[in-house]
């Protein structure tokens, strides 16, 4: 990152400096919350956990050579440090002082499903041209976004940051640090509903970015959404719409999915079309290319670019990876999931080849629905006739019920362990098994006890 004097950190943080030299001739490098990442050069930022308290580990860091850190409390050292109010609250401030020291264009990235795959997709194809930062991990809450923009250097071009909330206000924090220049949601669905309530609530809290967004910039929305579709004018910016429908700026057709070999399209806008192969599975790879195509015209790439970026893309994580272990093929979605990810990671499965089956668990923080948006996945899946719905969870009762009209076996376990000491005799050989829940299920255990079956 950029050098920083210690004086003007204070100021950033509204914090109370204590130096017993000039601080406008200390600088940091760095910033980092972990004590064992700090190097010469650095602030360290101590935070409070449920089992830690980051001030016990002050002294460690400067002997590492920390030059400065904050403290919510007064210190016996004659090292420098800023005592401020909230050391949680400081970060962002820091946060929002570095961001304005750059103006490269910022993308800000939010959404109930595909943040992540989304941000990864306009990342590869901007960076066809631009040198580009881009949110790492999930590092796109509240802790994680400052974290995000410590990592800009001069020689960024592009910041691509995503975030990510589960209650109101959040989003006007978070965009308050990276007052994005170009706004992207990709959806509006049923999450975080024990806070947001119900997907009008999921609306008004995702655009709340809008309050934070540079005012010539440009926004940039699912035109297939039907709650973001009733967007039509932000301040007198109109937003352009993307999707698979015909009636979006920028849409698509010719649409192929070709399984794990990636799906085929035609992107099409302005009398144009580019046309590509997706290198992930699943159709709603298509609109992650489209706003990708979108921001890369809007910030002057080439077709040849555009197309290049979007076939070198790559998934991250958890998030719909493709593993042939031989015996099966494991659909590995187990980052997370709501009501609307699920569906569409069961419409995934159903262009794959095999028997299909789901391994699908219980969906957090659904408020007071959560039993029937259950029941609705598990009929969904029935719907689709997925042969083999395996459901975990105390949750994922309803679910297994929802499929029990359409799906040939539905099986019901209330932890993984279990789950996982009957997969060797419910799994067959030349399944396709799709495993997704949400993250605190632990479902990566599933996914690597399915990649060693035999």
């Amino acid at each position: 990152m950029k050098k920083l004097s210690i004086a003007a950190l204070a100021k950033a943080c509204g914090g109370q400096l204590f130096a017993t030299e000039n601080p406008n001739n200390l600088y940091i490098s760095n910033i980092t919350t972990d004590s064992r990442k700090v190097s010469q050069g650095c602030l360290f930022i101590p935070l409070r956990g449920e089992t830690f308290d980051g001030h016990d580990f002050i002294n460690q860091t400067f002997s590492q050579g920390a030059v400065c850190c904050l403290s919510e409390k007064k210190l016996k050292t004659n090292k420098p440090y800023i005592l401020v109010k909230s050391c949680y609250h400081a970060i962002k401030d820091i946060a929002q002082y570095y961001r304005s020291m750059f103006t490269i264009p910022f993308i800000g990235i939010t959404g109930s499903v595909g943040k992540t795959s989304t941000k990864e997709m306009i990342a590869s194809v901007l960076e066809q041209k631009f040198r580009v930062l881009k949110t790492q991990g999930n590092f796109n809450n509240e802790l994680g976004v400052p974290l995000t923009l410590f990592g800009l250097e001069d020689y960024h071009e592009v910041a691509v940051i995503e975030m990510g909330i589960s209650d109101f206000n959040e989003m006007t924090r978070l965009s308050t640090m990276v007052k994005p220049d170009i706004c992207v949601i990709t959806n509006i669905g049923d999450c975080h509903l024990e806070k947001l309530i119900d997907r009008k609530g999921v609306l008004r809290a995702k655009t709340e970015m809008f309050k934070n967004r540079n005012r010539n910039g440009k926004i940039f929305l699912n035109g297939d959404d039907d709650n973001l579709r009733t967007i039509a004018d932000v301040d007198g910016t109109r937003p352009v719409f993307y999707g698979l429908n015909s009636d979006n700026d920028f849409y698509a057709k010719n649409i192929k999915n070709n399984g794990i070999d990636g799906v085929n399209c035609d992107l099409c806008f302005d009398n144009h079309s580019i046309s590509v192969t997706i290198p992930a599975i699943g159709s709603y790879m298509v609109s992650n290319a489209l706003v990708a195509v979108a921001i890369g015209i809007h910030l002057g790439l080439t077709s040849e670019e555009i197309k290049q970026g979007i076939e070198s893309y790559k998934t991250v994580g958890s998030r719909a990876g493709v593993v042939d272990t031989g015996y099966i093929t494991v659909i590995d979605d187990c980052y997370n999931a709501n009501p609307v990810s699920v569906k569409g990671a069961i419409d995934t499965l159903m262009n794959l080849q095999g028997r299909k089956v789901c391994v699908l668990g219980d969906m957090k923080e659904l408020g007071k629905n959560s039993i029937q948006l259950h029941n609705d996945v598990g009929q969904y899946a029935a719907q689709k006739k997925v042969d083999t719905l395996i459901a975990v969870g105390t949750e994922s009762t309803a679910m297994a019920q929802g499929a029990k009209s359409g799906c040939s076996y539905v099986y019901h376990f209330n932890d993984i362990q279990t789950a996982i000491e009957n997969l060797d005799n419910i799994v067959q050989k030349s399944d396709t098994v799709l495993v997704k829940a949400s993250h605190s299920m632990k479902f990566e255990n599933i996914v690597a006890y399915l990649k060693d079956l035999k």
